[in-house]
C-alpha cells in the first residue's frame, strides 16, 4: 500500500472554497493564520495596514506582496511607520514590490499614529480590539457576508479616532484575519 506524501495529504484536506489551492502562500495563510486569534500588537498592526492596502484589490495580491511590504515598512513597527516623512513616501511610491497608492501610503502613516494613541489609551491595541468581544472569538457561519454589526462598530470608532481606509468591509476582513471572527466553512478542516 502506497503512503500519501505530506504535500498530497495537505492538498486533500477540506478547506474553505475561497482558498486558491494553486497558491501555496495563500494555502499556508488559510491553514496557519486566518481565523486564529491574534494578540501580538505588532502583528495586529501589520494586518491592519495590509488590510487597508487591500481596499479595492484582492487579498491574494496583497498576500503575494507581503514580504515586500515587510521590507518597505521596516518590519511594521508602528513607532517607525509613524515617523515616515515625505522622503520615505517618495521611496515607497517608487517601490514596485508594494501597492503604490499615495492615499493609502499616507493613510498608513496617519493610521500608525492613531494605532499608537490607542495603545497609549488601552495599554495595547490587542486590549482595544478584543475589548469589543470581551476577549472572545465570534464564530459565524461561512457565507458571502462582507460586514457585520461588529465591523460597523469598530470601523465607526476607528474613523472617529482619525483612521482612513477602515470601512466596515475592510474591518470585517481584518477581524477575520486576526481571528476575532472565525468564519471557516462548516466543511473546512479548521471549522469551529
Amino acid at each position: 500500500m502506497m503512503s500519501m506524501s505530506k504535500e498530497n495529504a495537505d492538498e486533500a484536506l477540506p478547506r474553505c472554497s475561497w482558498v486558491p489551492m494553486k497558491n501555496p502562500l495563500y494555502v499556508a495563510y488559510h491553514d496557519g493564520e486566518w481565523g486564529r486569534p491574534l494578540h501580538d500588537d505588532r502583528a495586529l498592526f501589520e494586518l491592519l495596514i495590509l488590510e487597508t492596502f487591500q481596499a479595492g484589490l484582492s487579498w491574494e495580491c496583497i498576500l503575494n506582496k507581503r514580504e515586500n511590504f515587510r521590507r518597505a515598512y521596516e518590519g511594521f513597527v508602528p513607532e517607525t511607520v509613524a515617523r515616515f516623512d515625505e522622503k520615505k513616501i517618495a521611496e515607497l511610491m517608487s517601490d514596485s514590490g508594494i501597492v503604490r497608492n499615495r492615499a493609502k501610503i499616507s493613510a498608513s502613516i496617519a493610521n500608525s499614529r492613531v494605532f499608537l494613541e490607542i495603545q497609549k489609551e488601552f495599554g495595547t491595541f490587542d486590549a482595544y480590539l478584543w475589548g469589543f468581544t470581551g476577549g472572545k472569538t465570534v464564530c459565524e457561519s461561512w457565507d458571502v457576508r462582507t460586514t457585520s454589526p461588529l465591523s460597523d462598530e469598530i470601523s465607526k470608532d476607528l474613523k472617529k479616532r482619525g483612521m482612513k481606509f477602515v470601512g466596515s468591509t475592510t474591518i470585517y476582513a481584518y477581524l477575520q484575519s486576526a481571528g476575532v471572527i472565525n468564519a471557516h466553512s462548516k466543511d473546512c478542516f479548521l471549522a469551529p
